[in-house]
């Protein structure tokens, strides 16, 4: 308690210098959620055109109902499947019709063969796997094409993999330049109590109990500074959505919390680095 309370008083001391250090690490820590954000919002992204992704298996025409629903039933039970539909000739011509309105006319009955519509579970939308179950229905006796769009998934899984290293890299790099300038701060802040370190050093003080206050308040700081960057990265995607007029996803509820103790981390390993310093120093 004794701790708490010095880091109190401190706050009450120096209001304009906590201010800054709490300002600073929230703005810092904006920078960083800002990216993360972006960095969360094509992944959705991505995420939502994986979805998209099915195999849709052409099959002859004089194949019976019958043979077409026994094989959904196979083919769904596969780990990879989510669902099977079958398509008829019909359903095939209606759908064409109602999606290429301007076309319907080029279309007719004997056109576009009956198929089976596979959908994959996610995590199991890559390429390789969606390969794996397209070979495997190709096996079946009626099927005469497959389609997936091997092209189109593999330069999708491409476009995530380059987006996941590239981001965790960028993401590695504003997470650095905000301890540094957070780490900046706080040593200002230490600084500006220096005199007050060197008497308590003189009439016997641990260094366990001189660097304990300090590190509650860069704790202090650094939560108070992560729950404002949290309001900010928020604010920002409400405007940008208001603006732009496009459909954002924010941090759900765990990453929310770890951004705050992440900023009580900094907080605190940032007082420990200036505290430790300046007492080598005397």
């Amino acid at each position: 308690m004794g701790g708490l309370r010095t880091a109190l008083w401190a706050f009450r001391r120096a209001p304009l210098l906590s201010a800054l250090s709490i300002t600073t690490i929230a703005f810092s820590l904006f920078a960083f959620g800002l990216f993360g954000l972006v960095a969360l919002n094509i992944r959705h992204a991505l995420e939502k055109v994986a979805e998209r992704v099915e195999i849709r298996a052409f099959v002859a025409d004089s194949t019976p109902i019958e043979t077409l629903t026994n094989a959904a039933d196979e083919i769904s039970k596969y780990p990879e499947v989510l669902k099977v539909e079958i398509v008829t000739q019909d359903q095939a011509l209606a759908k064409a019709r109602s999606e290429l309105g301007e076309f319907k006319d080029v279309f007719d009955a004997e056109f576009l063969p009956a198929s089976l519509d596979v959908k994959l579970k996610p995590g199991f939308q890559d390429p390789a796997t969606v390969r794996k179950v397209a070979d495997r229905i190709r096996t079946h006796d009626f099927v005469d094409d497959i389609r997936f769009g091997e092209e189109w998934i593999t330069q999708l899984y491409r476009l995530r993999n380059i987006a996941g290293v590239a981001g965790a890299a960028l993401g590695l790099a504003f997470a650095a330049v905000a301890i540094i300038i957070i780490g900046a701060t706080i040593r200002m802040a230490v600084l500006a109590r220096s005199r007050e370190i060197s008497i308590m050093r003189l009439v016997g003080a641990t260094d366990g109990f001189i660097r304990r206050p300090f590190l509650i308040e860069g704790s202090i700081k650094g939560i108070l500074g992560g729950g404002l960057a949290l309001a900010l990265t928020y604010l920002a995607m409400r405007l940008l959505e208001q603006y732009l007029h496009f459909e954002t996803v924010f941090f759900d509820r765990r990453i929310a919390i770890l951004g705050i103790l992440f900023g009580a981390l900094i907080g605190l390993l940032g007082s420990a680095a200036s505290v430790g310093r300046h007492l080598r120093q005397i």
